[in-house]
């Protein structure tokens, strides 16, 4: 250790924080990394109709590159904290970003399905410990007063990221080409890891030989990875008439259950369940992974509808969901800078109904409705997003100790991820089966004796249309609307989840102030 009074530790083990030019910098590289993992979530979701085009599957495959990613990223982050001990903060982070730039290389090289999931696949693997160890850094970095504000940026990032990845993957998808999706990677993550060991290669954490939970790991990469396989083939199998189904599931199942059990009882475990025993973590991480599973059904479904129901380009959906990002920049920095004054309880519960009346704003809209009238509820959707992020993040880590920070934010990033990857395939299965229904409801108006089918009937042969044409014309037309309406009533759905969200955020326990560094009341 160097002898620079700067450089030495306090009674804690921490070092001072930094200050000025390198701080500013730091703050830089962090976030470039973060946005840069979070970007990879949803820079996809517009581009996979085009990306399963192009590798010759359906689209229902195409979204196998979404939840790969999230779901390897989710095994990820729980063992961030035993990595982060075992190798230092600095060196994982830095590790895990070059990492993330050689698998995303890969990623653009991909020429099949099988080949691009299994890069996703290791791409996410690589990136599972960079956002919950990006917070760590930051509040182990920044003077105790503005770790609020460092919160606060880390968040906006957070925030802005998954709000950029459409509006940037339809772009790249309609005028480069996808592999260029994965290829941006490369220059951001050469620079973040850059600047990031140049800061802090002299300020790595105090290093602690504690053992790998081998059983544990073992045990959560078959559940999460059975439960994984369950919901993104269920549907094609046709769920449990399907002996391969049936026999994954109970898999998952097994694992998961024995996975609580020696987890509860190891003595170094992969998961770090006590930290559940705080009731403001246990509420805290509920919250924001149950808002967040809603919130990523909605990113999925919408722009997968707007480009197979509706006919619009991958640019054309990105932009619907860009108008998101405008409040939620605006008030991120407000929000952090003042979260200490901030009742967390209030501004949480408000991001929720704000969530919910714009789900069911979007509810109540057609394949008739104008651009205007999609990105309209995407627009004050971003009003409460800083809302959702800082606050729960803030409340969930009120009374962790700062030698916890990286294990409890990778506990609550892997439930957060976990819930995104069973979102992007379960909201998937559900706009699927409803779609059918629907489409089963309405076929059955299309009857000789129907007046309102006659009289369509007659409209389409007075335009020269045979009956065999005009049956075709009308199940296009019975698709559009099942679609439709499928896509509502997920939107429905994901309302009363956010809604129902309310009461757990009061379960959490004031004052919010404690070694986690946030604040709020």
């Amino acid at each position: 250790m160097s002898n620079t009074p700067a450089l030495q530790r306090d009674a804690a083990g921490e070092f001072p924080p930094l200050q000025g030019m390198q701080l500013a910098l730091l703050t830089i590289a962090v976030a470039l990394a973060t946005f840069m993992e979070v970007l990879d979530i949803t820079i996809v979701n517009v581009s996979i109709p085009a990306i399963a085009g192009s590798l010759g599957v359906s689209p229902a495959e195409g979204t196998w590159t979404v939840s790969s990613y999230s779901l390897a990223a989710a095994i990820m982050q729980p063992i961030t904290g035993w990595i982060a001990r075992r190798f230092g903060e600095v060196r994982t982070f830095v590790t895990s970003m070059l990492l993330f730039v050689l698998f995303s290389a890969l990623c653009g090289f991909a020429t099949s399905m099988t080949m691009l999931v299994v890069a996703r696949l290791i791409q996410g693997l690589v990136s599972g410990p960079m956002v919950a160890i990006a917070q760590a850094l930051l509040l182990r970095n920044y003077p105790p007063q503005k770790r609020g504000m460092a919160m606060g940026i880390w968040a906006m990032v957070v925030i802005v990221a998954p709000i950029c990845g459409p509006i940037m993957g339809g772009w790249i998808t309609d005028n480069l080409s996808w592999p260029w999706l994965f290829f941006i990677n490369i220059p951001v993550g050469l620079l973040g890891a850059a600047v990031t060991w140049n800061i802090l290669k002299n300020r790595e954490s105090q290093l602690m030989r504690v053992p790998i939970d081998v059983v544990g790991l073992t045990l959560l990469v078959i559940g999460v990875g059975c439960l994984q396989y369950t919901l993104d083939n269920g549907n094609e199998y046709d769920w449990f008439e399907s002996p391969r189904i049936i026999m994954m599931s109970a898999i998952a199942a097994v694992a998961l259950i024995y996975l609580i059990v020696w987890e509860l009882t190891d003595k170094h475990p992969v998961l770090d369940l006590h930290l559940f025993q705080e009731r403001n973590f246990l509420m805290g991480t509920i919250a924001i992974s149950l808002g967040y599973f809603a919130f990523f059904g909605i990113n999925v479904v919408f722009p997968l509808w707007l480009q197979t129901t509706l006919g619009y380009t991958a640019s054309d959906a990105g932009l619907a969901m860009a108008p998101i990002g405008i409040f939620a920049m605006m008030i991120a920095p407000i929000v952090g800078k003042n979260i200490n004054r901030l009742n967390l309880r209030v501004v949480a519960s408000l991001a929720f109904v704000i969530f919910g009346v714009c789900s069911f704003w979007s509810a109540t809209l057609n394949d008739q409705a104008t651009f205007a009238q999609f990105a309209s509820p995407r627009l004050w959707q971003g009003l409460g997003m800083p809302m959702f992020f800082l606050p729960l993040n803030a409340i969930l880590l009120s009374h962790v100790k700062p030698s916890e920070l990286a294990a409890a934010s990778g506990l609550s990033n892997f439930m957060r991820t976990l819930a995104g990857s069973i979102s992007t395939a379960l909201s998937i299965f559900l706009w699927n089966h409803r779609t059918e229904i629907h489409h089963g409801v309405l076929v059955e108006h299309v009857r000789t004796n129907s007046e309102g089918w006659q009289h369509y009937q007659g409209v389409l042969s007075s335009g020269g249309l045979s009956d065999q044409q005009a049956l075709g014309v009308t199940n296009y037309m019975v698709g559009q609307q099942a679609s439709t309406m499928a896509a509502n009533d997920l939107y429905w759905l994901f309302g009363i989840v956010f809604i129902s969200l309310i009461p757990v955020i009061w379960l959490c326990k004031p004052p919010f102030t404690g070694r986690g560094g946030m604040g709020g009341h």
